[in-house]
C-alpha cells in the first residue's frame, strides 16, 4: 500500500487510514447521490434479504474486470456498491451498467445506488463493503489483495494471482494472517471436465503419469480500439490517471499501446504468455499431478524475445519443469494448445484445438467413475458462485491465495529461467533458487515511489 496513507491493522479488524481527509471523501461520495433502493434489494420479492447479501466492490472494471462484474451482477445474493477505475470511462461506464441493471427492477427504472471512485482507497475505506473484485493488471494485484484483506475483505482476484513469487507468497501469507476468503481467477478449477480430467489422472486411469505437456499460444494478441498497440509517447488522455495506473512499476512515458489489455506483454507488468494462459494451463497440470501446492525442483527454459519496440516479453518458448516425483512438465509453444497428461498405460488431453473438451487413449478412459474411496476433487457449482458460496460460510474456495500463488510462480519461475537461460534448481518449500544468488533476485522487484507491500 502507499505509505502516504499509514495504514494500521489489528488482527481481522478493519484497515483505518488516518487520512482524514480520504475518509471524509469516501464516505461523502457513497451517500451524496440519493438511492432508490427497488424491491428485491429489500427481500420483498422473495430474493435474498439485504442483511444477507454480500456487498461488493469492483476494482478495475474494463476487460475481464469487467467480465466478474457482471458475473456477480446476476448472483442475487451480490450487492455491487462501487466501482473503481484509473480510467473515467471505464469507470462511469461501470457505474452505469449496474445502475441500469439494478434499475430494472424498479418501474421508473432508476436507481442511483453505486459509488465511483478512480483510487482503489477510496473504496477500501468503505466498511459497508464485504468483498471486492480485482481485475487490474497483474503488477497491482499483491499491493490491492493485501490491502483489501487487511480492511476484512474477501477478495476475488484475477490470475496470475501475483507479478512475482515473492508478492505471490506475501498474499497467500496474508490470507491466512487476516482469516479472508480468497479465489483466484482461474476459473477451470470450476469446470467439471478438467476436474474429471484431474481425478482420472490422480487415481491411475492412464497408469503412472510420467510427462504433462503443456501448449500455450505464440507472440501476442494485440488489443485494438483506443488503446490500440501504439508505441509512439503521446499525451496522457483526459481522465486518465496514468501514473496510478503504473503504481509500484517503473516510470515509463505514456503510449497507448502500453496500457490496458496490452500490458500482459510488458515484462514491467507481466510475462507475456507465460503467466496470462500459464496460470490457467499449469494450474490444471499442477492439479493433476497433485502439486498444486508446492512445485517443481528443477527448471529449464529457451526463450525468444522481441529485439525491439515496446513488447519485451517472450513471443516463442519451451520451459521444461521437473517434480521430485520424476514427473516432467513441458511448458511450450511448439506444444499442441492444453494440457497433455501421459502415463505408461495411455494419455489425456484436456482443452485441446477442435476436440469437445478433451480427448484419451484409450477413449474408454473418459467413461470411467470415480469411486467413493477414490481420489475426489473438489466440485464447484460455478467460479464465481463458489467464492459467494465460501464469503458466506468462510469455507476454502476451489481457488484459493496458495493454489493461486503455486500455479503463478511456476510461470514465474519458469520465466526467470528463460530470461537467463539456463538451468536452475528450486527448493518449492523455501521458494529459493538453490546457489543461484542472480535467480533469487529476480524472485521480486523494487516497487517505485511510496508503493510497498
Amino acid at each position: 500500500m502507499s505509505s502516504r496513507e499509514d495504514c494500521v491493522a489489528s488482527g481481522g479488524d478493519s484497515a483505518r487510514f488516518r487520512s482524514r481527509r480520504r475518509f471524509l471523501k469516501a464516505t461523502l461520495a457513497a451517500v451524496a447521490a440519493p438511492s432508490i433502493i427497488p424491491a428485491s434489494a429489500l427481500g420483498a420479492d422473495g430474493s435474498t434479504p439485504p442483511s444477507e447479501r454480500v456487498a461488493m466492490g469492483c476494482i478495475g472494471v474494463g476487460g475481464q474486470g469487467s467480465g466478474d462484474m457482471w458475473a456477480f451482477l446476476s448472483d442475487r445474493r451480490v450487492q455491487v456498491v462501487a466501482v473503481c477505475d484509473v480510467d473515467a470511462q471505464r469507470r462511469d461506464g461501470a457505474r452505469q451498467a449496474v445502475e441500469s441493471h439494478y434499475g430494472r427492477s424498479v418501474p421508473s427504472g432508476a436507481y442511483r445506488g453505486c459509488a465511483a471512485t478512480t483510487d482503489f482507497r477510496d473504496l477500501l475505506l468503505r466498511r459497508d463493503i464485504d468483498a471486492v473484485i480485482i481485475g487490474t493488471p497483474d503488477h497491482w494485484h499483491a499491493i490491492i489483495s493485501i490491502e483489501a484483506m487487511r480492511s476484512s475483505k474477501d477478495a476475488y482476484c484475477e490470475k496470475p494471482l501475483s507479478y512475482s513469487v515473492v508478492e505471490g507468497r506475501a498474499i497467500a501469507d496474508a490470507e491466512r494472517r487476516y482469516g479472508r476468503v480468497l479465489q483466484t481467477g482461474t476459473q477451470r478449477r470450476s469446470m467439471a471436465a478438467f476436474r474429471h480430467t484431474c481425478e482420472l489422472v490422480r487415481n491411475g486411469r492412464i497408469g503412472r503419469l510420467h510427462t504433462i505437456r503443456v501448449g500455450l499460444p505464440r507472440g501476442f494478441a494485440i488489443a485494438h480500439g483506443d488503446f490500440e498497440g501504439n508505441q509512439a509517447p503521446a499525451p496522457v488522455p483526459p481522465g486518465f490517471d496514468y501514473d496510478l495506473w503504473l503504481g509500484p512499476a517503473p516510470y515509463a512515458p505514456y503510449t497507448p499501446g502500453r496500457c490496458h489489455f496490452n500490458f500482459r506483454w510488458i515484462l514491467d507488468y507481466g510475462e507475456g504468455y507465460i503467466s496470462d494462459w500459464g496460470a490457467h494451463y499449469m494450474d490444471v497440470a499442477q492439479w493433476g499431478q497433485g502439486a498444486d501446492r508446492s512445485g517443481p525442483v528443477r527448471v529449464g527454459a529457451w526463450a525468444r524475445f522481441p529485439a525491439t519496440g515496446l513488447y519485451d516479453a517472450p513471443t516463442d518458448f519451451s520451459i521444461e519443469y521437473t517434480y521430485a516425483d520424476g514427473v516432467r512438465t513441458i511448458c511450450s509453444t511448439e506444444e499442441t494448445l492444453g494440457m497433455r497428461f501421459e502415463g505408461d498405460e495411455g494419455w489425456i488431453h484436456a482443452e485441446k484445438p477442435g476436440a469437445a473438451g478433451v480427448v484419451a487413449e484409450p477413449a474408454s478412459v473418459l467413461d470411467s467413475t470415480i469411486g467413493p474411496n477414490e481420489i475426489r476433487l473438489p466440485e464447484s457449482p460455478g467460479h464465481h458462485a463458489n467464492f459467494i458460496d465460501c464469503v458466506l460460510s468462510r469455507r476454502e474456495t476451489v481457488a484459493p491465495a496458495e493454489i493461486g500463488h503455486r500455479s503463478a510462480a511456476v510461470c514465474h519461475v519458469g520465466c526467470i529461467a528463460a530470461i537467463l537461460g539456463r538451468e536452475l534448481e528450486w527448493d518449492p518449500e523455501q521458494e529459493r533458487f538453490v546457489g543461484d544468488a542472480e535467480a533469487n533476485r529476480m524472485l521480486s522487484r523494487p516497487m517505485r515511489g511510496e508503493w510497498h507491500l
